[in-house]
């Protein structure tokens, strides 16, 4: 039997993937959460903006899971593994033998520890009920902070500010998106966001948060107050690696894995959010926060754990959805030393190209789907600046 443990991209796709490959044992899923498996991106999206309903946010449907005889455990934590008898332990006191054992255990949020932190108001976003919560606290009329300026805050800020909040974005950063975007594209976002509305305060930290019985204000480390109804944090996350830890598997910034997304076990695989994994296309070793990686390495891992023997080796990309803008990335732009840029982003419509040297290491494309397809082809290999930029180039035909 193999036994996945998660309730995300990574866990469902791995159960769907065994069954593609033609997989005839038996497939157990074993989640937390009481919900069948789930997309995460749209609870900072579509579903807080109230455009998408559970079923929508669901994987697949319970159906699939039934008519492919694979047993979802939902609402129950795994609580150990014994890794030489090559058994699972749930937190019920129940045990679960396995052949073997995927751990999609993703990651939670990364808490801010000030004065405060506990007060009704204070949210925090990693799964359907926090999203339920934050819905219903963002009624029109209420005064939004926001508490991190990287892709989860400054979604959760365009979706507030749309349902009719006043938001406040803090920034601890000389520069939103600092840690993960070029400050070209910050300087855009911030400019987009602000047109809508949002105060983007950038070098202010939160210090603590206010209120009797219930958050009022935010506390800015320089003494600055600002009136909030409610406070949504986005720091980042934190992987889940406890249960590999305990069970003696090497851990470093996430349960490491191989090509094969094999952990120092032969017989446990990881994949997804927790995973610590090797990039032979980057020559280095990455943690993504990322679908297409979760999805990507979990096939790689269903296949091995049905006797396959596949590599993952792919070029890491992204999305984000703010208001009427899709950003889609490929690469990454800190690895770049030069940038050009085709298409005119005052028209919100652009690709912006970030060269190491002769070589396109990454692009980041706004409303521009066709030329991001290309974009996936293009980056890693030598390319000519200009020819990127002009946008009479055919980047398809550059791609081929």
């Amino acid at each position: 039997m193999i036994v996945i443990v998660g309730g995300g991209h990574a866990a469902g796709q791995a159960a769907a993937g065994l069954r593609q490959g033609g997989y005839g044992g038996k497939v157990l899923v074993v989640c937390d959460e009481p919900h069948i498996p789930y997309q995460r991106p749209p609870l900072s999206k579509q579903y807080l903006a109230g455009e998408q309903g559970l079923d929508r946010v669901y994987l697949r449907p319970d159906s699939f899971y039934e008519g492919r005889d694979i047993e979802l455990v939902s609402g129950t934590r795994a609580a150990g593994i014994d890794r030489k008898a090559k058994v699972l332990a749930l937190e019920d006191g129940s045990t679960v033998a396995y052949e073997k054992l995927l751990l999609a255990t993703g990651a939670r949020v990364r808490k801010l520890d000030i004065p405060g932190g506990t007060l009704p108001g204070v949210h925090y976003l990693r799964d359907i009920a926090d999203a339920d919560d934050i819905k219903a606290d963002m009624l029109p009329g209420r005064r939004a902070t926001i508490v991190g300026g990287g892709y989860i805050g400054l979604e959760v800020a365009s979706v507030a500010v749309q349902a009719g909040l006043s938001v406040t974005v803090l920034e601890m950063e000389d520069r939103i998106l600092k840690r993960v975007a070029s400050p070209e594209m910050s300087d855009f976002y911030q400019a987009l966001h602000t047109d809508a509305g949002v105060d983007i305060r950038t070098g202010a930290s939160a210090e603590r948060f206010a209120g009797t019985g219930r958050v009022e204000q935010v506390v800015c480390a320089d003494g600055t107050r600002v009136p909030s109804d409610l406070v949504v944090v986005g720091i980042g996350i934190v992987p889940n690696v406890e249960l590999a830890e305990s069970a003696g598997l090497a851990c470093e910034n996430g349960i490491r894995v191989d090509e094969r997304c094999t952990t120092s076990d032969p017989d446990i695989y990881a994949a997804g959010d927790c995973t610590n994994h090797p990039n032979p296309i980057l020559e280095r070793r990455l943690r993504l926060e990322s679908v297409p990686n979760a999805m990507e390495q979990s096939r790689i891992a269903a296949a091995n754990m049905a006797g396959g023997d596949s590599v993952y080796a792919s070029m890491p990309w992204f999305w984000s959805d703010q208001y009427d803008l899709k950003l889609q990335m490929v690469g990454f732009s800190t690895d770049g030393d030069s940038h050009v840029v085709r298409g005119d982003p005052a028209e919100r419509r652009f690709v912006m190209f970030h060269f190491s040297g002769d070589v396109l290491a990454a692009a980041d494309a706004v409303n521009s789907p066709r030329e991001f397809l290309a974009c996936r082809q293009l980056v890693g290999r030598p390319a000519d600046p200009g020819q990127l930029a002009d946008p009479g180039t055919d980047l398809r035909q550059l791609a081929r």
